[in-house]
């Protein structure tokens, strides 16, 4: 490991696995002594397109050759991001029309929040144990998981939580409420997806008692679950829609859509009701545009189904309990965080990047770029089964 990476850069926590890149390209990671390794991760879910894809590449060369950062956001017309936007809207139900611009999806979160708000005038907002919507103030609020943000209390007030999926819950949401956040699916918890039309059921609340419904698809969104966002998977729709992650194809954004009526309001009364300076960033949205371009234009979306078939197939082992999630938004789960650390580490070892879940110890997490092959996800899996048969060899 770099010396100098861990004594300059600061750390999220007092083991990072420390490889130094060289290179990457499509579903690998180069080490500096070139070395490769099957990425099984995709930059936390964020690499959709996997590394250096050529049509990504060339809309942030092309961009670059044109111009980049030249006023901030929502003042001057910049091509790729008003492109991008129209496209995207084309794509979602018709009350998701417009979309704000932000820099990740954490900001994304913090944007969606103001806008709940703002559009109900009231202040209360809802959660879910486990929830997991990023770590600045506001996202930090409405984490479910007490641990991570004890030290950093006191944080914003009238937040309560309930339990994904259970729905004597629901009656916590009233007229009080301004909106509850769910993750579409629940990611740091472990890839938990809605039981018995949850989301539908937290819909009719919310239209009963006049809050607004938020639906984080940081993680689910951009092709992953099989469908363009995980919410189309359960005949749902949200006021407003969260995203990150996945959708630069491996550059820095975020984003919150919702509907003309409900946006307008951050624009006056008072004015700048959201600001960033660097949100649609002219590069960073020609390579969103890329991305969406390339997911929407090919099969990747249905073949994520198809691919999580044959992970499943494939992850059938004593240590595996189970195989959670949908298409390529899967988490191996295993008998303890113990076995789990130990498959991590030693497939990395071997050539093999895998990761944790955030509040789940047991699951290893399998979120590999969209454009994986069958035959890369063949050698994965087989390097999985590999370290699985050795640990227990070994424990005998």
């Amino acid at each position: 490991m770099n010396p100098d990476f861990l004594k300059y850069q600061a750390q999220t926590s007092p083991y990072p696995l420390g490889m130094e890149v060289s290179h990457a390209i499509g579903t690998y990671i180069y080490n500096s002594s070139n070395k490769k390794y099957l990425d099984f991760v995709a930059g936390v879910s964020a690499c959709a397109l996997g590394h250096q894809h050529p049509r990504v590449n060339k809309a942030i060369k092309d961009q670059l050759d044109r111009y980049s950062h030249v006023m901030v956001y929502g003042e001057y017309s910049q091509s790729p991001a008003v492109q991008y936007c129209k496209l995207l809207a084309s794509l979602l139900p018709d009350s998701l029309d417009k979309t704000y611009l932000v820099n990740s999806g954490t900001e994304a979160i913090e944007g969606a929040l103001k806008l709940a708000r703002r559009v109900t005038g009231r202040s209360q907002l809802i959660s879910c144990h486990n929830a997991y919507h990023g770590n600045t103030m506001g996202s930090l609020s409405v984490m479910g998981f007490e641990e991570r943000k004890q030290v950093f209390r006191p944080l914003i007030p009238d937040v309560d939580f309930i339990t994904f999926n259970n729905e004597a819950d629901l009656q916590k949401i009233t007229t009080k409420t301004a909106g509850i956040i769910l993750e579409t699916i629940q990611g740091g918890a472990g890839f938990i997806q809605p039981e018995n039309n949850f989301l539908n059921k937290v819909r009719a609340r919310c239209n009963e008692v006049g809050a607004l419904l938020i639906l984080d698809e940081i993680q689910p969104g951009f092709g992953r679950t099989g469908k363009l966002f995980g919410f189309q998977n359960y005949d749902v729709v949200p006021d407003i829609l969260v995203m990150g992650k996945g959708m630069g194809g491996g550059m820095p954004v975020g984003a919150f859509t919702a509907s003309t009526a409900m946006m307008d309001l951050l624009s006056d009364n008072p004015k700048l009701g959201h600001i960033t300076t660097f949100g649609g960033h002219p590069v960073i949205a020609s390579a969103c545009l890329a991305t969406l371009q390339e997911i929407t234009e090919t099969q990747l979306m249905s073949e994520a189904l198809e691919k999580e078939k044959l992970f499943r197939s494939l992850l059938v082992h004593p240590l595996i309990v189970e195989v959670r999630g949908i298409g390529l938004m899967l988490a191996a789960m295993t008998k303890s965080p113990d076995i789990t650390n130990e498959v991590i580490l030693k497939c990395q070892d071997k050539g093999l990047i895998l990761f944790w879940l955030l509040f789940e110890g047991c699951a290893i997490r399998i979120t590999p770029p969209l454009t994986i092959s069958n035959q890369e996800i063949q050698e994965g899996c087989a390097i999985i089964l590999e370290v699985m048969n050795e640990m227990m060899a070994t424990n005998v």
